[in-house]
């Protein structure tokens, strides 16, 4: 099997539209939540959410940087924002020119939990009140999920696998599992792998509102809502934005040069097959997830020095992934670091494994890890568990752990260590 490493970086989040502002505001303690912007949302049950900032804010994005302006206008944010962030990642590797020959070995594997939700329901609404001829013709192409990879591989012409994950919230894991196989099977040398979201609106909104996932209780104070592992969470906080990686063949990675952050070596998946929207109550799912993905890393316990929690702020699945933790790593707990970037910038859904995957790689760059915001009351089962309270913390960071968890009982873990 071929080696897997990352040579390239991609972000938009509601901390920022690069990599290192992203990072340097996560690492700051800053926090994207707010009050939703995009419509009234008065007359919902959840007033906030992590916006990407417009593109006057100190840390806005601006899409006409990397996105042209005729696609912007057929599309949806997600595929906006996943554009964007493989652009980056591709500029950040070095390989926005490449020859035919490697093209053809060049590919993408970029999902995304719900897609065009935005445009689908305004969209609906149009054929409903003005007739089936005012539907735009670019209806069906700038709502579905595998037009990320679609719009990205027509940029660059990448001619490799051209895939897309939708498997919810684990999407951006599984993506970027699902491209690091691609490549140590030899079905490419290069891949663009990641996931994005953009679904916030109102009928994105009050779905998951009506199915009790969103935090209502702290409406007036969004920045405090997104609280994993605290006694008083009550929902996650709506994100959106994008993250994508390069992924690269090592000898060939090597061989030119290339800035090398992180190799993947371990990919875990597995289902729950128990409740479309509730873990299983053993949190059977995300401990076979994360033992695979341990397994085919050839790594012990002990070398894991930092997980990027899925850790959403829901009051069930927070104490289900803390169990299955304690329950893999038994005495070795004590010696690793576990924290939820969700507390920062929210839930991104489909983004949500490909952001935090970065976050991941990121830390072993600079031997930091991310806070946990507003934990201010642990449950009682956080005890004896790092959960990096607050405030960034300095550390040995020799291999890292990404869990991703969707609805559907789909799992998703990666290891990753420098090189």
């Amino acid at each position: 099997m071929r080696r897997v490493v990352v040579t390239g970086l991609g972000l938009v989040t509601p901390l920022g539209a690069d990599v290192e502002t992203v990072w340097a505001n996560l690492i700051a303690g800053k926090s994207g939540a707010g009050p939703i912007t995009r419509f009234d949302a008065s007359d919902q049950k959840c007033r906030i959410a992590c916006e990407v900032k417009p593109a006057g804010h100190d840390y806005g994005f601006d899409a006409s940087k990397r996105v042209d302006h005729k696609i912007q206008r057929q599309v949806d944010p997600f595929i906006v924002y996943g554009i964007d962030a493989a652009s980056q990642a591709l500029e950040d590797a070095g390989l926005t020119e490449m020859s035919e020959a490697e093209r053809f070995r060049a590919g993408a594997s970029i999902g995304s939990g719900i897609g065009g939700l935005p445009g689908i329901a305004s969209e609906s609404l149009v054929c409903e009140n003005k007739g089936p001829s005012r539907v735009s013709p670019h209806f069906v192409h700038g709502r579905l999920i595998n037009l990320i990879t679609g719009q990205v591989t027509i940029k660059y012409g990448l001619m490799g696998p051209n895939h897309a994950v939708v498997t919810a919230c684990s999407t951006g894991a599984h993506s970027i599992g699902d491209a690091a196989r691609m490549i140590a099977m030899d079905d490419a040398d290069v891949m663009l792998a990641g996931g994005a979201e953009g679904a916030i609106c109102p009928l994105g909104i009050a779905g998951f509102a009506q199915a009790r996932a969103l935090s209502t209780n702290f409406n007036d104070t969004p920045e405090r809502a997104s609280r994993p592992y605290d006694r008083d969470r009550d929902g996650f906080v709506m994100g959106e934005g994008a993250g994508v990686v390069v992924l690269e063949e090592y000898e060939r990675a090597k061989a030119r040069g290339a800035k090398i952050y992180a190799e993947v070596i371990g990919y875990g998946l597995s289902g729950d097959a128990y409740h479309v929207t509730a873990p299983h109550p053993e949190g059977s799912g995300a401990y076979r997830s994360m033992e695979m993905a341990l397994r085919k890393s050839g790594l012990s316990l002990a070398d894991i020095d930092y997980i990027n929690a899925h850790g959403t702020s829901t009051p069930l699945g927070d104490e289900l992934e803390l169990g299955a933790v304690r329950r893999l790593f038994g005495d070795d707990i004590g010696g690793l670091s576990m924290s939820s970037t969700k507390s920062a910038i929210g839930h991104l859904l489909g983004g949500a494994g490909a952001v935090e995957s970065i976050f991941c790689i990121l830390a072993l760059r600079d031997q930091i890890v991310p806070p946990t915001l507003n934990l201010d009351n642990p449950s009682e089962s956080c005890t004896g568990v790092d959960l990096v309270p607050h405030t960034a913390k300095k550390r040995q960071v020799r291999a890292v752990l990404n869990n991703s968890f969707g609805f559907g009982g789909t799992n998703a873990s990666l290891v990753m260590t420098s090189i």
